[in-house]
């Protein structure tokens, strides 16, 4: 965004065309598509697994989960005339614009305004939101190729090797040093006393986190999110605790 902002006031972001074109791989592949979650995050395992236990008995995170999906699945507007996968797809539609979407916007607002950037999100506007929530999900995706609808109607505006080009995801850090930077700042906070965090963080659990390899495979929410991300959310969860001087009652 530092970079943009030297050329530019103002920029076009991509956010949201994914949640109402169905580009994310929870719309088509079978195993997150029939599942009775929210599909980006499939695995509550993987984010239980620094959590001291008593304070995952309080939490009851299955049953909050469950309860705050079942409760916006009913939320969904449907169609009488949908078949069970079409009132599906709708479903995970809903889903992502409700909750997944809410994250990125987020993110967007606040990385590209750090810098002065205006952001613009135009597939967040909700008239092509609406538009597109009753388009016929063999149009959204024609020719089995994902968001083709979108793409063509990018056709004589983008040049096809940009329209039809794979996606290419928000981008994740495989860098080593970047590693040993996280587990270096999250043993800090270890041995830090008054570090806000370590407060519902188990250290042994956490410890032996930070020894275990590197792991790039299952993410732990959305598409990206593995093991080094989990390190640099304890460091923010922690900045953000003794930022805003957060207590646990």
């Amino acid at each position: 965004c530092s970079l943009v902002k030297e050329h530019n006031k103002v920029a076009l972001t991509g956010e949201c065309a994914d949640e109402i074109f169905g580009g994310y791989p929870w719309f088509h592949k079978e195993e997150c598509f029939r599942a009775h979650t929210f599909p980006w995050t499939m695995d509550l395992e993987a984010r239980k697994i620094l959590l001291k236990d008593d304070f995952l008995d309080y939490l009851q995170m299955d049953a909050y989960v469950k309860e705050t999906y079942e409760r916006s699945v009913s939320e969904t507007p449907t169609l009488s005339e949908d078949s069970p996968t079409e009132a599906r797809r709708r479903e995970i539609s809903y889903l992502n614009l409700r909750w997944f979407m809410q994250t990125l916007l987020n993110r967007m607002d606040r990385a590209s305004m750090y810098s002065g950037l205006e952001a613009r999100v135009p597939f967040a506007d909700h008239r092509i939101i609406e538009y597109v929530w009753n388009v016929p999900w063999d149009m959204k995706t024609r020719d089995g190729l994902v968001k083709n609808l979108l793409r063509q109607s990018g056709k004589g505006l983008l040049p096809d090797d940009i329209l039809f080009r794979r996606k290419s995801p928000y981008p994740k850090t495989y860098d080593t040093n970047y590693e040993k930077l996280l587990t270096s700042r999250v043993r800090e906070i270890m041995s830090d006393a008054s570090s806000p965090v370590m407060q519902f963080l188990d250290r042994k659990k956490l410890e032996t986190f930070l020894k275990s390899p590197s792991d790039y495979g299952k993410p732990w929410y959305g598409q990206l999110m593995a093991g080094p991300q989990m390190l640099a959310y304890v460091l923010q969860i922690d900045y953000w605790m003794k930022t805003y001087k957060i207590t646990l009652l």
